[in-house]
């Protein structure tokens, strides 16, 4: 299966890039932005291509069977940059996705998504962006998953999870590297086709907690 990361060199998707190049059956295309980020994606064991989510990302989708969107304009950026990649560079991934027929997409979303106007005065437009994109790829007519982690940790994986369409985020987090794994097994577990669940760290093996949602 060839799959595309957008926001490949990113920390999580680096992450995801390696979760995938432990199987051989899938082929993994990083999304990268600069030349000079293209040997890191190869040195991960991916292939990377050459796009940017405010241009054109038609070529990029070519031949591919599976999206993750996992880009984000980063905290150090202002709200034109959020717009710009978080909601406008997904939706454009999204629509070059149904365009080229490729049917499977999974989103890295965030808790609060739903209800951005509770959030924070900062976070608010970040989430409303999140949201706005979110709700483009439920009405896309693609087979979806929206995976929304709690407070985002760089520690080392647990492995372990919970997973459900509402959890309680309060003070929780969840490593990086345990979304990365979430976002990849989604691709093919088919109980997450169609469904949007937030996520934590947790006691359940990843595959069981995904095998287990509703």
């Amino acid at each position: 299966m060839n799959i595309l990361i957008a926001g490949a060199h990113g920390t999580t998707g680096k992450q995801i890039i390696g979760e995938f190049t432990k199987n051989p059956q899938m082929n993994v295309y990083g999304m990268i932005r600069k030349e000079e980020q293209a040997q890191t994606i190869k040195e991960l064991g991916g292939h990377p291509i050459l796009a940017d989510l405010e241009g054109n990302v038609d070529k990029a989708v070519d031949n591919m069977e599976a999206i993750i969107f996992a880009a984000g304009s980063g905290p150090k950026t202002g709200p034109d940059k959020t717009t710009a990649v978080d909601k406008n560079g997904a939706i454009k991934l999204v629509d070059a996705a149904k365009k080229k027929g490729i049917e499977r997409f999974v989103m890295l979303s965030s808790v609060g998504t739903d209800h951005p106007e509770q959030a924070q005065e900062g976070m608010r437009h970040y989430l409303e962006a999140k949201h706005d994109a979110d709700e483009h790829l439920k009405a896309s007519g693609l087979t979806y998953t929206i995976v929304r982690p709690v407070a985002l940790t760089n520690e080392q994986a647990i492995g372990k999870i919970f997973a459900d369409e509402k959890v309680d985020h309060t003070d929780k987090s969840i490593p990086r590297a345990d979304v990365a794994a979430v976002l990849a097994h989604s691709v093919t577990e088919e109980k997450t086709f169609n469904k949007t669940f937030e996520i934590l760290s947790g006691t359940l093996p990843i595959k069981e907690a995904l095998n287990n949602i509703n």
